[in-house]
């Protein structure tokens, strides 16, 4: 089960949480975007005007953030989802490329010292 802190958060809702911040509680939205003690902060303040104008503020900010921004602001980069099948796609085509290059140094095509220059090459890719 993930936690809140590890869960990728939506650029919409944070927006609506933040927009609600203006009406009711101001804070919601920090506590969704793992940011606990400034929503501790605004709910202590809920009785000025301040966390209600700061709310309004940052649910405009998250509207007209593009979704790329948003990610590296709150979701650590991209989501992990497109970054593990970004590394499996490339794992799995380093893969066949040195299938291909065995071939050609059982074929003797290569020598054994060009197939293990190219091997480490390849394999630095991954890392």
């Amino acid at each position: 089960m993930r936690t809140m802190l590890t869960k990728r958060k939506s650029r919409s809702i944070a927006a609506i949480l933040a927009f609600s911040g203006t009406l009711k509680i101001a804070g919601l939205h920090k506590f969704y975007l793992g940011q606990p003690l400034w929503g501790i902060l605004y709910v202590l303040l809920s009785w000025t005007p301040i966390p209600r104008v700061a709310s309004a503020i940052e649910g405009v900010w998250y509207l007209a953030q593009d979704e790329e921004s948003f990610n590296r602001n709150f979701n650590f980069g991209q989501s992990m989802i497109k970054d593990s099948s970004q590394v499996q796609n490339q794992v799995e085509s380093i893969a066949n490329a040195l299938r291909e290059l065995d071939a050609l140094r059982q074929e003797g095509l290569i020598s054994e010292y060009e197939f293990e220059q190219k091997r480490r090459q390849m394999l630095d890719q991954i890392s």
